[in-house]
């Protein structure tokens, strides 16, 4: 195969574009077969494409399997996504400006993925952050605006740190810009520093997580699930391409990421219970969920020599989490504008048990590679906390469940179009299919197939059902303090608004008095002014020989 064929992953999408541009009723049905490229070439990589034409060091390629599993799950994610948002957008306005950003973040996304250098990189990670608040703001209304000043100043913030450590590390690098050539360079502690919290706001853990329940809720269905499924994911491909796993420095400090991918996956499970929409209980389940995706990062470099063993679980574990949470928010955008039947809710249960980690799915497969890795390289207790963490996933996502199903309740909805059923059942099939169609994944599963794995993949998912039960026998009531939590965030960005738009300052209602003032400069000028050179020449003179004589 020629490497040429790499041009037609960014190129299919944006040259689709410009005719969506001019009719975008008519060819928008058929966008979803520009990610064709991309996924065929994700199954049969071509060699990479050298492109010193561009800069040098440019390299466009998938030799990784994180970057084919990547691609994939991203290329098929978009194209299910786009043919679900036709139907979805086609009685709304300003669609010629959906469809830009949304190629635009599409390709930006694609181009990451098969970047093999910083610049290609960040070339794509700035097209998909900064296009996907178009995406954010779409819907128009006080909620979507909000949600898009908050996105769009983290991620202009973002990309400044980014592009500063970016700098940073090409210095360090000694002018290279290829991630392999990185691999082997050690790193500064601000250079790291910069690079994770840039990256961080993308990827949404805690404590940079403060835009996904905001943007999440606010976009159209189908881009809350590109958002959700693929787009946060490129923050963790970032900090794994551009640090490198056997600098001393990181592996100190993977014991704090540790941390904080165990908080972000507790802490968005207790703020997703608190949710009144099921979308932001689902975007906190994101959070959630990112934490994991954490800790595998912070394994990889606590052990260098498992940083293989590391990137087969990122590959496995994006995928699982991208396709099952992409099926969740599509179906949360038709819950709430059509009747679903007992067999949609069938569906939409497969997803949502496959990310508590239901047997014979992706998510069994991953929890038993990730328990596995933290039991070779971890105290025992972090078992316990991966357990109860598949408990409490069950437990945030069934409250989502219980939100959708709330809405059919109160209001009359037509039934659900094949259009969009299509696309989203067999997105909701994929974390029973995939296992039997992924090599990797389907030894993965085999493994999770034993008694022993069987049993603690089951208690939890069992005592989860028995307090779902108790709690929707309850009513699932929040109680009256914790309903409306305070946002700093959103206080945060108001000020920060209010600051940059204020007003000038009025003038004053009389103008200052200054003829005192030009009184005594001419009183001043006259004075001296017939012998100002000479006085100056003075001056001069006695300050020379001050200097002289000190």
């Amino acid at each position: 195969m020629s490497p040429l064929l790499w041009w037609l992953v960014p190129l299919v999408p944006l040259l689709a574009g410009v005719l969506l541009w001019l009719r975008p009723r008519q060819l928008a049905p058929w966008y979803w077969l520009t990610c064709l490229p991309a996924l065929l070439l994700s199954i049969w990589p071509a060699p990479s494409l050298e492109l010193t034409m561009l800069w040098p060091g440019a390299i466009w390629g998938a030799e990784d399997l994180l970057a084919r599993a990547w691609l994939g799950f991203s290329a098929l994610l978009g194209g299910w996504a786009s043919r679900f948002a036709v139907a979805d957008l086609s009685d709304g306005r300003h669609l010629q400006r959906f469809w830009l950003f949304w190629i635009l973040s599409l390709t930006g996304n694609l181009l990451l993925v098969i970047a093999q250098d910083a610049v290609s990189f960040y070339i794509g990670f700035t097209m998909m952050s900064l296009s996907a608040y178009g995406l954010v703001v779409h819907l128009r209304g006080p909620a979507p605006r909000q949600a898009g000043r908050i996105y769009l100043q983290l991620a202009v913030l973002g990309e400044m740190l980014i592009y500063a450590g970016m700098l940073l590390r090409m210095h360090e690098a000694g002018g290279l810009l290829g991630f392999v050539d990185w691999q082997s360079v050690p790193t500064s502690g601000l250079t790291a520093g910069l690079l994770i919290v840039g990256f961080g706001l993308k990827a949404g853990f805690w404590p940079l997580h403060i835009w996904l329940p905001l943007a999440h809720p606010a976009a159209p269905a189908a881009a809350s699930a590109v958002l959700s499924g693929a787009m946060i994911k490129a923050g963790i491909l970032g900090i794994w391409r551009f640090l490198p796993a056997e600098d001393v420095l990181l592996q100190e400090w993977a014991n704090w990421l540790l941390a904080i991918g165990g908080i972000s996956a507790f802490y968005g499970v207790l703020l997703g219970l608190l949710q009144h929409r099921a979308k932001a209980a689902l975007a906190y389940s994101s959070v959630s969920q990112i934490g994991y995706l954490l800790i595998i990062l912070a394994l990889g470099w606590q052990q260098p020599d498992a940083r293989p063993a590391a990137a087969l679980m990122l590959a496995l574990y994006g995928v699982h989490h991208g396709l099952a949470k992409g099926a969740l928010f599509m179906g949360a955008g038709l819950s709430a504008h059509a009747r679903l039947s007992g067999w949609h809710w069938a569906l939409m249960a497969v997803p949502a048990l496959a990310l508590a980690g239901l047997p014979l799915t992706t998510g069994a497969a991953v929890k038993v590679l990730l328990k596995d890795s933290v039991e070779n390289s971890l105290p025992s207790l972090w078992l316990s906390v991966l357990s109860f963490g598949s408990l409490a996933t069950l437990l945030v996502v069934a409250r989502a469940l219980w939100l959708m199903h709330q809405t059919q309740k109160t209001e009359a909805l037509p039934a659900p179009p094949a259009s969009q059923l299509l696309p989203w059942g067999l997105l909701c099939l994929a974390p029973l299919a995939l296992p039997w169609l992924w090599s990797e994944m389907r030894e993965a599963l085999q493994q999770s197939l034993p008694g022993y794995a069987l049993w603690a993949a089951t208690w939890p998912l069992s005592a989860g059902l028995v307090l779902v039960g108790l709690a929707i026998g309850l009513g699932w009531r929040i109680p009256g303090p914790l309903r409306h939590l305070p946002s700093p965030a959103r206080a945060g960005s108001i000020r920060f608004k209010r600051w940059m738009t204020r007003p000038p300052k009025p003038a004053p209602a009389q103008p200052a008095n200054t003829q005192r003032w030009r009184h005594l400069e001419r009183r001043w000028n006259r004075a001296f002014q017939p012998d100002a050179v000479a006085t100056s020449a003075w001056l001069i003179g006695l300050l020379l020989l001050l200097g002289w004589i000190s």
